[in-house]
């Protein structure tokens, strides 16, 4: 029987992280590293990305990075061939890049809608699909989307912000449909339904909904900034290797009120 600590050991793992530059992106793939995983981040913005990775140098990780739009096909495959070039190899990958528009449905403009789908989903099926060939070459893979409460509950007094919503429910319906397709090849898929936690892309709404989270969650309180690295980490390491197809809520509670 193994100890613990070697369950949760990710010494020797290479890992690529996406909207790894800052935010919950940075802060999951912190975690990967200090359990012993190299890193290849991804951003959109080089000015973002750079900085995250001599911070995470500067800290004594192993760390490459490359811009992408994870919307774009030729963009993700240079990334997972930069990630085996440097590593040799490719076991985890966290999909967390994503984008948001909040609008009444009525006037959610189309272009909108588009980049958000475009972002969130199909960008999350670009980097699996990618990443997931590799994977299939060695018979193991770790794949974990980033979803997120929106995609399980909604609230008559918003934030509105219909393609975020259907993107994070499609996110976990891809969870499961990669979960059941790879899981006898050795690669299981598992996602993370966040709650609220303070960030460029959730600060707005937070605004909007902290009163009522306060008055009525649970816990009572926005998610802090340590509170996603321990599940990031057990679900790429062997703590979770019976785990498959499952998404995992991190919302203080929020969801069962």
């Amino acid at each position: 029987m193994r100890n613990l600590s070697s369950l949760f050991d990710l010494t020797g793992r290479v890992a690529i992280v996406t909207g790894g530059s800052r935010g919950l992106g940075l802060e999951m793939a912190a975690g990967l590293a200090e359990a012993g995983a190299s890193l290849m981040l991804c951003a959109r913005r080089e000015e973002w990305l750079t900085p995250a990775i001599a911070d995470l140098r500067g800290r004594g990780f192993t760390v490459e990075g490359m811009t992408c739009d994870v919307s774009n096909a030729a963009d993700v495959q240079a990334v997972v061939d930069k990630a085996i070039a440097a590593y040799g190899r490719l076991d985890i990958l966290v999909n967390n890049a994503g984008v948001t528009w909040a609008a009444p449905a009525e006037d959610m403009p189309l272009d909108k809608w588009r980049k958000v789908i475009d972002t969130n989903l199909t960008g999350t099926f670009l980097f699996s699909q990618a990443a997931g060939r590799e994977m299939l070459k060695s018979s193991y893979g770790r794949i974990i989307n980033v979803a997120s409460i929106a995609g399980l509950i909604a609230s008559v007094n918003g934030p509105h912000y219909a393609a975020y919503a259907a993107s994070k429910a499609g996110i976990m319906g891809l969870t499961r449909e990669l979960a059941a397709s790879w899981g006898r090849q050795g690669i299981r898929v598992n996602a993370i339904a966040p709650g609220y936690f303070h960030s460029r892309l959730a600060d707005g709404a937070i605004e909007m909904v902290e009163p009522e989270l306060k008055a009525t969650s649970p816990m009572g309180r926005v998610g802090a900034d340590d509170e996603l690295k321990g599940v990031v980490v057990f679900l790429a390491a062997d703590a979770s290797n019976y785990m498959t197809g499952q998404v995992l809520v991190v919302d203080g509670g929020w969801s069962i009120t």
